[in-house]
């Protein structure tokens, strides 16, 4: 058996860990993300892998607080980096400087993470979208103190309202401690108690214009309670703080010409007012002169002294409706007394006519029942055998008696002749 040289573990790993660091230096992998852990410390832990094999990889928190995007496990991605063991347990992994998606932009693939992270958490919605007052009085511009941007802002809201009220929040507008300093510039302006926020920059490329793609920002604008209106780059450049906004503008300038009135637009919106002001008041006036007019005429009409010629007007009335109906009643009375005083003189003289022929029978029974006068002249009573009789009953040849008040005849019937 030949002689072998002896090593340690620990030397064995060094030698190792120095072959495949001189050996695999600044490479590129491609594979699927498996096993990912974001550790506490900063760190990630994660494997790649392809259909047959796999590989443990780590990045240090250097490296990883750089990253623009999530990693995400089952992302298809490259890393650049370079493949080491680590000694105390002699494994090999890939340790990664930096990490694309595959076949897509870095910055693309986090601007979409983000969109979608944050329109999950409302941060979209319209109904949440605050309203911009109309007329605008004071104003905070959150960007660079020397930018173009700035000065064409305040350049075309000096000429469109020179009334307007600025207040100008310096703040980086690019690199890495941007969207610190804009998320603090717009916590800043939210203080100052102004009518609305401008956040703007003018154009540039993805990377200069990344600031406002960041969740720092979102977060500042969309829990800000003054309305803020997003105004970055070029009509094209479509923000993550453009979706969160109130308001989003195409470019800087567009955000002046969209929120601030026009001067000349305001003078002839108060010309409007003053003459619907003016109509309006015309037509109070009249109407309180109206008013006025009957009010004048309900005093004059409730006074005393007019009350009182009222009343006393209303009195001579009523005397002359007496008089007139009293001397209506009084004729219809007295037509009335005259006729009963007419039927009741007829009813007398028909009782008196009466009581006059009551009176005359009876006086003619009295004087027929006395015996001198109870016979007239040419009468006298008819008796046969005592009993009165009729001459009708008489026979012929027949004796009979006639008597009168003072006589007696003994007769006899020679001859007889019925009517």
């Amino acid at each position: 058996m030949a002689s072998s040289s002896l090593v340690s573990v620990s030397s064995l790993n060094t030698k190792i860990k120095s072959l495949l660091e001189t050996t695999f230096m600044h490479i590129s992998l491609e594979g699927e993300v498996a096993s990912l852990t974001y550790h506490t410390s900063g760190h990630l832990y994660f494997s790649v892998k392809d259909a047959d094999s796999s590989i443990r990889c780590v990045m240090f928190r250097s490296n990883a607080s750089k990253m623009k995007f999530r990693l995400e496990e089952g992302m298809h991605i490259v890393i650049e980096g370079s493949v080491s063991v680590y000694v105390p347990r002699g494994e090999y992994q890939f340790y990664a400087l930096s990490i694309e998606p595959y076949g897509q932009g870095a910055l693309a693939l986090a601007y979409e993470q983000l969109k979608k992270s944050l329109e999950a958490k409302g941060y979209f919605d319209t109904s949440k979208k605050k309203q911009l007052p109309r007329y605008i009085n004071s104003l905070a511009l959150v960007t660079a103190k020397e930018s173009a941007a700035l000065h064409d802002m305040l350049k075309i809201a000096q000429k469109r309202w020179p009334l307007l009220d600025v207040t100008i929040v310096d703040t980086l507008v690019q690199g890495e401690q941007a969207p610190m300093q804009i998320a603090g510039a717009i916590k800043k302006a939210d203080t100052l108690g102004v009518d609305a926020i401008v956040v703007g920059r003018g154009g540039g490329s993805i990377e200069d214009l990344w600031a406002f793609n960041t969740e720092e920002v979102a977060d500042a604008i969309f829990n800000a309670v003054t309305p803020v209106v997003s105004a970055v780059g070029h009509e094209v450049d479509v923000m993550i703080s453009d979706y969160v906004a109130d308001l989003r503008a195409p470019t800087p300038s567009a955000a002046m010409e969209m929120i601030l009135p026009s001067k000349e637009d305001v003078a002839i919106s108060l010309d409007e007012r003053f003459d619907a002001i003016r109509r309006v008041t015309d037509d109070k006036i009249s109407n309180y002169e109206r008013s006025l007019v009957h009010t004048k005429e309900m005093l004059v009409h409730l006074s005393p002294h007019k009350q009182i010629d009222e009343i006393l007007s209303r009195i001579e009335d009523i005397k002359k409706e007496f008089v007139f109906t009293a001397g209506k009643i009084f004729s219809y009375k007295q037509r009335e007394i005259d006729e009963k005083n007419e039927a009741l003189n007829d009813r007398i003289a028909r009782l008196i006519a009466q009581k006059d022929m009551v009176f005359k029978n009876a006086l003619d029974s009295y004087l027929a029942g006395e015996p001198r006068k109870r016979y007239a002249d040419g009468w006298a009573k008819v008796r046969v055998d005592g009993k009165i009789s009729r001459l009708k009953k008489i026979k012929k040849g027949e004796k009979f008696t006639l008597e009168d008040a003072d006589t007696l005849l003994d007769v006899a019937c020679l001859s007889k002749k019925e009517f």
